[in-house]
This record gives C-alpha cells, structure tokens and sequence, in this order.
C-alpha cells in the first residue's frame, strides 16, 4: 500500500508530507482548496504526462515521491526483476522531477527509469477513479482478467496456454515440414538427376588432395623415367654397351695362340658383362618401381578433371563434393519419406488442437457460471445504490477460431442496461457520470477480495448525490477500506463520516501580501466533528449541523 506521498512545489503546495494509512481516508475541502492537486501530484509520481503548469509559480522544480509497502508475490516485484532494480525490506520508492523547461526525471528506488515504465509499474500499484477513460475497468480489454480473477480461474487458464503453445508449435512443425516438401518436391527430377550423378562419380573425402599430390610425384617421375630409358639403352640397346662388350670378348676369343694376356682380357670382360646386366637390372626394377603403369598419370589428371567440374557445377570445392552428395541424398530421402512424416505431424496438431479446444471449451464454461456469479453479486450492491432498476450482464461470447488464443475463444465484456427493457451496452456509453461512478463502485466492492492493485483513489465518487444514497455509497467505501487502501476525495458528509481517517485539504495565507498554499491536515475527532458540520451546513456551522455530526460519526 501506499505509506507515504512527498510534494515539493507543486501548484499551490510548497512542501506536503502525507503519511497514509491502511483502510478508508477520506479528503474533504472546500471548493477550490486543492483536493485536485493531490491527485495530479499522485498522478505525477505513478507516471502520468508531465506538465511545467504543475510547477508551483517563482519555485524551482516539481519533485513529487510516493513510498509504498507491498507483500512478497505482488506483480510490481516480477516488474522491477525485469528492469534489474532492487528492493529492499519490501519498499518502493516512486520519485518524479519536473523542471521548469518541461524535461523531467524518474526513478524507482533511485535507479533511473523510463516514464513509460514508471506508468506500468504505477498502474500494479494504485487506480484512481477520476476519468472514466482511464479506469481499469472501463476497458473491455481487461474484462476478460478480471473475471478470471473473479472466478478464481487462473490455473485454468494456466492449463489452456499450456495447451495452446503445444498446438502452436504442432502447427508450426506441420507448417515447416508442408514449406520444406514443396520446395523440395518442386526440385525432385533434378534432385534426383544431381545425385544420381554424384553417386555415379562417387566422390571420396580427400580425394583431391591425393590425386593432386599423386599426379605431381607422377609427373615428376615421368622425367625420371625418361632419364632412365636413355640410360637404359645405352646400356642395353643394339648399339649399347652390353653389345660391344659381347662383341668384344668374341673377337679376342677368336685371336691366334693362346697367349694368357687376352684370357685375362676376356676374364675382365666378362665380370664387366655381369655388372652391366646387374645395373640393366637396376633400371628396369627401377622403372617399374612405385606402382607405376603405362597412362597412370593419364587417368589421375581424368579424375581431377571430372571432380573440379562438378564442383564448379554446383558451386562447390571438390572436397566438399562427398557432403554435397551425403545431402543431397538425404534430402531425396526425406522427399521419399516427407509424406509419412507430414502425415505423423498433421496428426499431432490434429491432436494438439483437440487437446486445446477441450481445455478452452471447459474454461468457457467455467467464465459463464462466474460471470453469473459476478453479475448477480454486482447487481445486489447496486439496489442500495439506487440502481435497483439498472442490470449488469457479463457477457462470454466464444469466438471465432481466428481469435483463439492462449487465453481461451472467449470475448468477455461488461454490459449495462440501466432501465428495464433496455438493451445492454458497455459501461462508457450506456450510464449518466453518476451511474457510472455507482455501477464501478459495486464492480469495486464485489472485486476487492481478488484485486491485486492495493491502493484504490476515488475522486468524488458521491458527486450529485446524498442521503440514503450518499450513505451507501460510504458503506461500501468503508467495506473495500477493509480489504484495500482506499483514498476518497469527498463532499459528502455521509462518506466523510465512515472514513478511518480524516484529512482536510484548505487554502492558507500567512499576510495578505504572502502566496496562497495549499496544506493537508490530519483531523482528530473534535476538528472532524467540525469539518462534517461545516459539510452538512456551510460556513455557519450551527449546533443542529454538529449534533448531526455526531449523529453520523456515530
């Protein structure tokens, strides 16, 4: 709840520091004393538009704090763990500057905060009823809510998301898979063709790095060979030196007499024979060395060939060709086996969907018997109100699938018909300001218990009535003081009379040349005795005016 509101030079107030009170406080003033401006201060503080008139007139900037105390599980903490502020001993406090060029500043627990996110935070902590437009629960927006809270539906409701997001990510699996196979089936021949082609190549990983190291040994020893070939004739050829050597040792063989010289010769010729057969031997094992066959290289540089022109046809590197192929033919294979995989997922949406609309249909039904219940309590508080010939509907209309959602297939709204026979409409355009004010009373009373905003502000919620009506409309004030803070602004004695707390808002003059302000004062009994009298008569306050003071103070 709200413990404390600072004002610094706002309008007609120079300092004000409000210490607020659980249950029913009442405002009362004269005309024109200032009642107003605590609520534009207020406003200020929770993150309404800014305006440099607020500041008061000769005076620095507008500085407006409001310091509220709330339990452990309230919506404003999850708000400030989303902006990263922290919170100690359960305190928020709420700071707005205003200076007089129109910029200004705001904070919560002095970490600088967008307006935008002050009003978020300030709407999870106070409403003020002023302005039919800006009420809650004048919007159809919020019917829906808080009829769940009403009806205690939030599990329920909980259930149906659950139910909705598993039907949603069904439907989006079965909308992928329906985008990928006809795509893919669009591209089918030539998919096929492609990986027909692939598999008839058969690429490797690392192929072409093998084959291009292999093709520059092969054409390195191609030179090598050549060199050995040369060689090899010269040494084994018609004219090489095996044959001279043959002939050699055949033409001394021949010689006259047996001289023991040339058997020598010929000895030396013939261990030259067996080493030149020994290094005709060398080479040719040589040359056959490797693995070497006649058009090797021939069929390496074809291969190369065949890999970097399919890369380049599908705009690849040739060692990206085996993937390529590995895809492809996954994608062929998913082509093949799409249908039964969309079959599988167009029968989980199917029963996701199901799963969903049972879920929805039951909190339908559960939304019609609360919104019964609520109309029903709703219209009790109205007869004292005098509103016994008014009705209130709350309508639960189920929608079309179009606007499903995770919050169920209903539209929820809160209609009105303040004469009999007449047809229902929304709040806003059907009831007079004084209905309406009394038809958002009852609303409040018969919604206090679940809530979850714990400041409630009334600005003269009486306004153009009195008597009986008056009195209700106190009573009821009183009972949501007892569940809520409530603040009322108020003219009439009756509502005065029943607040826990009592304070009085007047214009003061220190010298007649001095500027009017504005103070707020807590009144004690004897002072509130008074303030009801001058209420009930005017500025003659009579003793008949104070013994019906008394009579309503009780």
């Amino acid at each position: 709840m709200l413990t404390r509101l600072g004002i610094r030079d706002v309008v007609l107030i120079d300092r004000l520091d409000l210490e607020v009170a659980p249950g029913l406080s009442v405002l009362t003033g004269e005309t024109g004393a200032g009642k107003s401006i605590l609520l534009d201060a207020l406003g200020l503080a929770l993150g309404a538009r800014a305006d440099s008139s607020l500041i008061r007139h000769g005076a620095g900037p507008a500085i407006v704090t409001a310091e509220f105390e709330l339990p452990d599980g309230h919506p404003a903490w999850a708000l400030l763990r989303e902006q990263g502020i922290d919170a100690e001993d359960g305190q928020i406090l709420l700071r707005r500057t205003l200076g007089i060029d129109g910029r200004g500043r705001a904070s919560v627990n002095d970490q600088s905060v967008s307006v935008g996110f002050l009003r978020n935070l300030g709407a999870a902590l106070v409403e003020i009823q002023g302005q039919f437009d800006q009420h809650a629960l004048m919007d159809p927006a919020n019917h829906r809510a808080i009829l769940d809270q009403f009806g205690g539906l939030l599990d329920s409701v909980g259930g149906v998301r659950a139910a909705y997001r598993l039907w949603q990510a069904a439907r989006d699996s079965r909308q992928s898979a329906e985008s990928a196979l006809e795509r893919a089936r669009t591209q089918e021949e030539y998919l096929r063709h492609v990986v027909a082609e692939l598999q008839q190549l058969a690429p490797e990983p690392g192929e072409e790095s093998e084959l291009a190291n292999r093709r520059a040994r092969l054409q390195n020893r191609a030179k090598l060979l050549s060199t050995l070939q040369s060689a090899l004739n010269d040494l084994a050829g018609e004219n090489g030196a095996e044959m001279r050597l043959l002939a050699a040792s055949r033409t001394l063989s021949r010689a006259p007499g047996q001289d023991p010289a040339i058997d020598t010769i010929i000895t030396a010729l013939e261990r030259a024979s067996n080493e030149l057969a020994e290094a005709t031997d060398g080479l040719e094992s040589l040359m056959r060395a490797d693995g070497w066959s006649e058009g090797e290289l021939e069929r390496i540089e074809d291969r190369l060939f065949s890999l970097r022109a399919a890369a380049r046809k599908h705009q690849v590197t040739a060692e990206a060709l085996p993937g390529l192929a590995e895809k492809l033919s996954a994608d062929l294979a998913a082509l093949d086996a799409g249908e039964g995989r969309l079959k599988a997922l167009q029968e989980e949406e199917r029963l996701t969907r199901a799963a969903y609309l049972e879920a929805a249909t039951a909190l339908t039904a559960y939304r019609q018997e609360a919104a019964g219940r609520l109309a029903a309590h709703v219209t009790a508080e109205l007869v004292p109100l005098k509103l016994d010939k008014a009705r209130i509907t709350v309508e639960v209309a189920p929608q079309p699938e179009g606007a499903w959602g995770p919050e169920g297939r209903d539209k929820v709204g809160f209609l009105i018909a303040t004469n009999p026979g007449a047809t229902p409409g929304p709040l806003a355009k059907v009831a007079s300001g004084g209905e309406l004010s009394r038809f958002l009373l009852a609303l409040k009373v018969v919604l206090a218990g679940t809530s979850p905003v714990p400041t409630l502000v009334f600005d003269e919620v009486d306004s153009g009535i009195g008597g009986a009506v008056a009195a209700a409309v106190g009573e009821r004030l009183k009972r949501l003081g007892d569940h809520l803070q409530v603040l009322v602004i108020t003219h009439s004695p009756q509502v005065a009379a029943l607040g826990a707390h009592h304070w009085r808002v007047q214009k003061r003059q220190a010298s007649p040349d001095a500027r009017v302000t504005t103070s707020i004062d807590l009144l004690p009994l004897d002072a509130r005795r008074e303030e009801i009298a001058r209420m009930l008569s005017g500025a003659d306050i009579t003793n008949e005016a104070r013994a019906a003071a008394d009579r309503l103070l009780g």
